[in-house]
């Protein structure tokens, strides 16, 4: 999942596809000013901060898991849209191949109760397999992967699923360096090949700097909202006050 991710045209990133109007957030009480946010067709959104800076709050209020407080989160009507937890967010235990987890994102119904239906689906899971590469692990059980293996499945699961837009939250957690590395690089030549549209939670500010489009800087304790491309929001005084100066290398 190492190959070349090719970048998408800027004619193809002109519609919006979310939209966060003044958005308020928080349980009860603000969290951060609002957040004023538009992402187009085929691009990719990295949304970081120091732990408790307002990211899993945010997160939730986009995914409709609790109301905003203020603004309005806005999507296409009937949008296709799919969830990528962290690894860890699923059971190891669980005593299911690989395929079966995959086979979770074309679940459409008694699916079952029609043969066309499951054969277009078993197609997908296959499919998606393949294109998260990650076939090879069809067989699998699931929960004796490595941690990157996991990712390479729950990608598949997410494509067998045909979304528009896609979260995912903190995807590259508990991997090491280049696990972490292959795993990102295989998420961004997804988004393009697809032209999907992604939000992904991450603690990797550097693997950020270099594939997102765009990047959302939350810090529930300075109160700071800082939005924009990456070399914007990481030279941005507030984001080197506290991590530091990053490097924004936009070379392939």
């Amino acid at each position: 999942m190492s190959a070349e991710p090719k970048r998408t045209p800027a004619a193809a990133m002109t519609e919006p596809i979310l939209t966060c109007d003044a958005l308020e957030i928080g349980y009860g009480r603000r969290l951060l000013p609002p957040i004023q946010l538009s992402v187009c067709q085929g691009q990719f959104l990295g949304v970081v901060g120091r732990n408790g800076a307002g990211k899993t709050t945010f997160f939730r209020t986009l995914l409709g898991l609790i109301p905003p407080l203020g603004g309005r989160v806005t999507l296409p009507p009937a949008l296709p849209i799919a969830y990528v937890p962290q690894v860890s967010a699923l059971d190891a235990l669980l005593p299911i191949r690989s395929r079966d987890v995959v086979a979770w994102g074309t679940l459409r119904g008694w699916s079952f109760l029609r043969p066309g239906r499951a054969r277009a689906a078993r197609d997908a899971r296959d499919r998606a397999l393949r294109e998260a590469d990650a076939a090879i692990l069809a067989g699998q059980a699931y929960g004796e992967l490595s941690q990157g293996q996991k990712q390479r499945v729950l990608f598949a699961r997410m494509l067998a699923s045909d979304p528009r837009l896609a979260f995912l939250d903190e995807p590259t957690a508990a991997m090491d360096v280049v696990a972490e590395r292959h795993a990102f690089e295989g998420l961004v030549r997804l988004v393009r090949e697809r032209q999907l549209t992604v939000v992904v939670v991450t603690h990797d500010v550097e693997l950020c700097a270099k594939h997102a489009d765009q990047v959302l800087f939350l810090d529930r304790e300075d109160q700071s909202v800082i939005q924009g491309d990456p070399e914007t929001v990481f030279t941005h005084p507030e984001f080197v006050r506290h991590y530091g100066p990053v490097k924004v290398d936009r070379g392939r």
